[in-house]
């Protein structure tokens, strides 16, 4: 009989825990790290994540552990689940530890707020050369999967072996797991549906319809695309999990913490106040800086993304951000460059 893998799973939040439930029912031996000792310890007691996933039973091949050597010792993956705030500080303790060649992964979306790279940018810098790297996302919410409700994901990497590998390792009947090449792509659609997220959570918390929600699903999919074919990513990424699947399922699902931050927005409810209610990290908050940094310098204009942005800035109402958007000039639905 073969022996399980070994999965460290580094990130004890809502996602963590799903995806490490999910991990050891497709049979692996998984080790989930969590930050706050007492929060392992309590996990690993009560085989619960009594916080984010009360209602998911730990699988018996999962433990939860607050050591990260621990962790990751033997392990033949890592996977890392923490907000992008922590990616990099992780990566820092994982590289001290060896990962070796079994490879790294993530299912964090976002940049890295204090110098703005992609995630897998930072990870190559501070990683062991050689360490294969993916990036698995697309539309899921961990409540979901952890309930074992079917759900797509994505997995890119510039090595399609170790991609293959990850996503073998996620696979299951009620889950299935994609491969593909277009790490950039991957990432960049990650990260701007939050953002866009907030733009439809607005515009339905003020009540406006769901014509208006459909036009801004619509267009803030034509904003994905064009910074990502600026950024040399293939925009047929963003028409699959990673880019329209995430997009719909973020602005239109309330268990969306960046849909629930626009909604209490067009309501009327104060930035920090929507932000305590929430109770947990809003990655548009500090995402759309990013993403507005990087279609300033590729000279890419993204009108929803910077009404957004300085909304979540606080420089100006929702009210006023919707009259910009109504006030712009008529032009063509897509710009020549993204026409056959």
């Amino acid at each position: 009989m073969a022996t399980p893998p070994r999965i460290a799973v580094l990130g004890a939040g809502s996602w963590g825990t799903a995806l490490a439930i999910l991990l050891a029912r497709n049979g692996a031996t998984v080790s989930l790290w969590a930050r706050d000792a007492a929060q392992a310890a309590t996990m690993q007691a009560t085989r619960r994540n009594s916080r984010y996933l009360p209602d998911a039973a730990l699988p018996d091949g999962l433990t939860v552990g607050g050591d990260l050597p621990a962790a990751v010792a033997g392990c033949d993956l890592v996977l890392i689940v923490t907000p992008s705030h922590a990616f990099a500080e992780v990566l820092d303790e994982l590289a001290a530890h060896q990962p070796g060649p079994a490879g790294v992964a993530w299912a964090t979306k976002g940049f890295d707020p204090v110098s703005g790279r992609f995630l897998h940018e930072v990870a190559a810098a501070r990683l062991p050369a050689g360490t294969p790297l993916a990036v698995v996302t697309g539309p899921s919410f961990a409540r979901e999967v952890a309930a074992g409700l079917p759900t797509a994901v994505t997995v890119h990497s510039d090595d399609p072996v170790f991609a293959e590998r990850v996503a073998a390792l996620l696979h299951c009947p009620h889950f299935r797991a994609y491969t593909g090449g277009d790490v950039v792509g991957a990432e960049l659609g990650g990260a701007m549906k939050n953002v866009l997220a907030v733009a439809t959570g607005v515009a339905d918390g003020m009540q406006l319809g769901l014509n208006a929600r459909a036009g801004l699903i619509t267009r803030g999919l034509n904003e994905m695309l064009r910074l990502t074919a600026a950024l040399g990513g293939q925009p047929v990424t963003i028409m699959g999990l990673a880019g329209v699947g995430d997009l719909v399922l973020t602005c239109t699902g309330d268990l969306s913490r960046n849909r629930r931050l626009g909604l209490a927005l067009g309501r009327g409810v104060p930035l920090r106040e929507a932000v305590a209610q929430i109770g947990q990290v809003v990655e548009s908050v500090q995402t759309v800086n990013q993403v507005m940094t990087l279609a300033r310098r590729h000279g890419v204009e993204l009108p929803i993304s910077e009404q957004v942005q300085r909304v979540l800035a606080e420089e100006i109402t929702p009210a006023e951000g919707l009259r910009s958007l109504l006030a712009r000039e008529m032009k063509p639905e897509y710009p020549e460059t993204l026409l056959p």
